[in-house]
């Protein structure tokens, strides 16, 4: 048994304390445990005998940030990772508490726990475990863990424009993605992009008597669907002119490597989602559609009566939300200009649209033949004794964009959850094989690294 081994039960016990704290970072009324989550991440840090362990107050929740730095002519890696986390909400679909971690059938179920404390955590015990073994790092090591993703993370974003010589490294380390399958290494080369915003319609200048106005005053809840339907077509192709121009297509080394993942499209279609048939663009294969194309979405629509029983009234306004996933080489600022050329040209008469950027941020594709990351491959290879598959992600991690744009590195995104961990779901899980073997699969990269 090894010194990670030996020490499951306490890095068990960490972690359970960490899920503990509700730091939901988009509801203020959770801002004193923002502040006690970035405080136990400080702690933890100081704890596992890094230097200059602080917290960053700004405009915006605390930034953790800490080094060891003390193997001259050895590499930098620049770890991240985020501390806050989603509303648990709808919380009768809980089993157990969100915040009362449960363990059943080898997973921690907790909000965050795969997104991104347990992930985060990983990496803080493996700096740990080797210093407590050695009294040193193999190399250099920064951590920048931050309390704002959830949200945008415009906090950080600021930071690192503003602070690239105190962040300067070689490589940026991200737990905060997914194994393509149970005990199959993983390490993710693409993210999408985001930009996600409100689109506001508005009719007459108050609610109106359905019967005496209607057939003859503006509906915005209409409109908007109509709208809705002129950017996105029943297939799934986007119909904003100029939207796909940029897209770069997966090369065919890309595409073979794929097809040889162990997807099962019904189990990935019933049992990972739950629904009854997949969707999308019909002539793109489904890794592609979710990893390497564009998508818009709609996330709700509000406006009118939808309160119990009846009441005839047409909405004054009505508001959807609404996000584009964007893909190399597609840019935020372009792609939003599109999309409200788009709606201005498919808004109805009787109304107006306007639509409210809320964040975005810019997709990002690493060259996996990059020497930092096969030395992850290996380390992870090595740990869970098989090859290292490569993947994109549907997701945006927007730090990873900042990180090139800024500080000019790459970003090795080596995540150790499962497509079935419900992030931002109710019953988020970690599998806790994963996080145990991601904590000595981390260490192990900082040792091969140093050699």
């Amino acid at each position: 048994m090894n010194y990670y081994q030996q020490h499951h039960q306490e890095y068990l016990e960490g972690l359970k304390t960490f899920l503990r704290i509700p730091s939901i970072s988009t509801l203020s009324e959770h801002k004193p445990d923002i502040q006690k989550a970035a405080e136990f991440v400080r702690d933890e840090l100081t704890k596992a005998g890094l230097n200059q362990a602080q917290l960053i107050e700004g405009q915006g929740n605390p930034l953790v940030y800490a080094e060891w730095l003390g193997a001259p002519g050895k590499p930098t890696l620049l770890f991240y990772g985020h501390y806050d986390v989603q509303p648990p909400d709808p919380l009768d679909e809980w089993k157990t508490p969100p915040f009362e971690p449960a363990i059943r059938n080898d997973n921690i179920y907790a909000r965050g726990s795969a997104d991104d404390k347990g992930q985060t955590y990983i990496l803080i015990k493996a700096v740990d475990g080797l210093l407590k073994q050695h009294g040193r790092l193999p190399i250099n090591v920064k951590f920048l863990v931050e309390g704002e993703e959830e949200v945008g993370g415009e906090h950080i974003e600021s930071y690192v424009a503003s602070k690239p010589a105190r962040l300067k490294a070689d490589a940026a380390v991200i737990c905060d993605t997914e194994m393509f399958a149970p005990e199959l290494p993983t390490i993710c080369v693409g993210l999408r992009g985001i930009v996600y915003g409100e689109l506001w319609v508005q009719g007459a200048d108050h609610d109106l008597h359905s019967g005496i106005y209607g057939g003859a005053a503006p509906n915005p809840i209409q409109a908007i669907a109509e709208i809705l339907c002129a950017l996105k077509d029943a297939q799934g192709h986007i119909r904003i002119p100029g939207f796909y121009d940029r897209v770069q297509a997966p090369s065919e080394k890309e595409r073979a490597a794929w097809a040889r993942l162990p997807l099962d499209e019904k189990e990935y279609t019933e049992k990972e989602m739950g629904a009854k048939e997949l969707v999308g663009e019909p002539e793109i294969p489904l890794l592609e559609r979710t990893w390497a194309r564009p998508t818009l979405e709609v996330h709700g629509i509000r406006g009118g009566f939808t309160g119990e029983g009846a009441k005839t009234v047409i909405p004054a306004r009505a508001v959807a939300k609404i996000s584009m996933r964007l893909v190399a080489d597609q840019h935020p600022e372009e792609a939003t200009a599109q999309l409200k050329k788009a709606i201005a040209a498919a808004c109805p008469k009787g109304v107006t649209a306007e639509y409210k950027p809320i964040h975005s941020a810019r997709p990002s594709l690493v060259n996996p033949d990059n020497k930092f990351i096969q030395a992850a491959a290996e380390a992870m290879k090595q740990v869970f004794g098989k090859e290292t598959v490569y993947i994109r992600s549907g997701g945006s991690i927007p730090i990873v964009a900042a990180f090139d744009e800024f500080l000019g590195i790459p970003s090795v995104m080596m995540g150790f959850g499962l497509p079935d961990d419900n992030l931002h779901a109710p019953n988020e899980k970690m599998h806790l094989p994963n996080f145990f073997r991601g904590i000595e699969a981390v260490a192990r990269y900082l040792e091969i690294l140093g050699s």
